[in-house]
């Protein structure tokens, strides 16, 4: 019986393994195996290295689901955490992803099962209105934005994020991530909610945070002039900036922790 070696990391409570090189045929099923929460290891995701030429490394994600996405911005994290452990430094990592190459600056911290990471987020664009969305039935006049992250968002401004249903109305919408906001406690603060696309509820979405970072400074949650969004998730906080001279760019900074190494048998 042969075995495969991973890791498991979090950012900010969303959590994610990472296999390097795994001689698997079916992934999407080895995702749906590990990530479940009962049966398996449990994760949000599956996070796949491989190696591609003039990159550290390729990293293909797998939802807990099963279903492949393009991106994510706490995943992208842990995968470089995992992959700094495995070459021994702390180099910036350029990282090939569904959704295009992203740029990862990383240092140390006073916990040494956990870094600090800089993740240079690409292009936030506009989406047309996903199928199904009038199901929502939010209101006329409340703010709502729907973009690409590489990944699709719908972001909903509402008065409380714990007041919502958030399990319901992302039932609606299973093929989007939807977030819901609302302003503070800081003037350049916004509190989110998030319900993932493929994986459910989970403690944070870093994709999720910086559409919603764009979406409040359009609406005006948070001060014109905030030169970082904080943007507070059930599991943490995140900080959010755009690019002065490309102000559609957002970087994204947070944590992301070791958890575990773990030998899984393969049969």
């Amino acid at each position: 019986m042969t075995s495969l070696t991973l890791t498991k990391h979090h950012g900010l409570g969303n959590d994610f393994l990472v296999a390097f090189h795994p001689d698997v045929a079916d992934l999407p099923a080895l995702a749906r195996e590990l990530c479940d929460r009962r049966t398996g290891i449990g994760a949000d995701g599956l996070l796949v290295a491989e190696s591609k030429e003039g990159y550290a490394a390729e990293m293909v994600l797998y939802n807990a689901d099963g279903s492949r996405a393009e991106m994510s911005g706490n995943g992208i994290r842990c995968f470089a955490q995992a992959l700094a452990m495995r070459r021994g430094d702390l180099d910036q990592q350029r990282i090939s992803t569904d959704a295009g190459e992203r740029t990862v600056t990383l240092w140390a911290t006073d916990d040494s099962n956990t870094i600090s990471a800089r993740v240079e987020m690409g292009e936030v664009s506009t989406l047309g209105e996903p199928e199904d969305w009038q199901t929502l039935g939010c209101h006329p006049d409340r703010p709502v934005a729907h973009l690409s992250m590489g990944n699709p968002h719908s972001i909903v401004g509402v008065d409380e994020v714990a007041a919502v249903n958030l399990a319901d109305l992302g039932s609606k919408v299973p093929q989007i991530n939807l977030e819901i906001v609302e302003p503070g406690p800081e003037l350049h603060g916004i509190t989110m909610r998030v319900h993932e696309r493929g994986a459910g509820i989970t403690q944070a979405c870093g994709t999720g945070a910086c559409a919603a970072a764009f979406a409040s400074k359009q609406w005006g949650l948070v001060k014109a002039d905030a030169e970082e969004i904080l943007v507070h998730m059930d599991g943490g906080t995140a900080s959010v900036s755009f690019d002065a001279e490309q102000p559609t760019r957002a970087i994204l900074t947070g944590p992301a922790t070791h958890i575990a190494t773990i030998d899984v048998p393969l049969t």
